[in-house]
């Protein structure tokens, strides 16, 4: 692995920097070629059909999927998957992966431990902070998704709203540097998008870094710094929000949009 902070007096790097991403499972090419930066505090989203590469994506940035080959860069640590010998494993990629926080598309809660053991698992057992010390984080990001009152619930207590800003709290709590969502609502009932579109844009305005793969256009719209468009695998179009969904020059992204709102309709 390797790494150097940025020069004193140089532009300050993206936080976060993807140089030609490219994932393949034997001949089927999921991700191709994708080159992507984030800055601190930015929130991009990423759009595209469904198995356009999105959630593949979004995955190789956090090493839950190994890239094929390209360059991640987080902060002042890169890593070479053209170079197998700079990839990290065991504790060294934990320690990579826990810069990130991942919140899925389905909740992954633990079905058996309460609301408030869900959020402190993570930190007593990845980040070895005393128990005392983890349920007051627990607590603090609970009040924020609106979930104080409900620590001692079970995950089966609660809507799936509810579940998912269990989820979103539990990433949180781990402090880490950049937010991954992965179509968050999707698994939602259409009642309960708001509440947790309601979360993610909270997170913005307070400064949060993000790459939130979405479904939701004028969630896109409202929130993003910037909208990226997939597809077949490959980033076709990037801008702001203005640039991509009301004046797309990709004739692909146009075709995409034109459909998403016939079905939306």
């Amino acid at each position: 692995m390797t790494g150097s902070a940025t020069a004193a007096g140089a532009p300050d790097r993206p936080k976060l920097e993807l140089t030609g991403i490219h994932k393949s499972y034997g001949p089927i090419e999921a991700v191709r070629d994708v080159s992507l930066s984030v800055d601190t505090g930015q929130v991009v989203a990423v759009i595209g059909p469904s198995g356009c590469g999105k959630s593949t994506l979004l995955r190789c940035i956090n090493h839950l999927e190994e890239p094929t080959s390209g360059m991640v860069r987080l902060g002042d640590q890169e890593i070479d998957y053209g170079n197998r010998k700079n990839v990290p494993r065991g504790r060294a990629l934990a320690r990579f992966r826990s810069r990130f926080g991942m919140v899925f598309q389905q909740f992954d809660l633990f079905a058996h431990k309460t609301v408030l053991e869900n959020v402190t698992i993570g930190q007593t057992v990845v980040q070895k902070k005393p128990r005392e010390q983890a349920e007051r984080i627990a607590r603090d990001f609970l009040h924020r998704v609106g979930l104080s009152g409900m620590e001692h619930r079970l995950p089966r207590e609660l809507s799936g709203g509810q579940q998912q800003r269990v989820a979103m709290a539990r990433a949180l709590a781990l402090s880490p540097e950049v937010l991954l969502f992965d179509e968050v609502t999707s698994a939602l009932d259409p009642e309960l998008v708001g509440e947790v579109l309601e979360v993610v844009q909270a997170l913005a305005a307070d400064g949060a870094t993000m790459v939130v793969v979405t479904h939701e256009m004028a969630f896109a719209r409202d929130v993003a710094d910037k909208i990226v468009f997939m597809d077949r695998g490959r980033m076709e179009e990037e801008g702001s929000p203005q640039d991509v969904l009301v004046s797309p020059t990709n004739p692909r992204l146009r075709s995409f949009l034109a459909r998403f709102h016939r079905d939306a309709g």
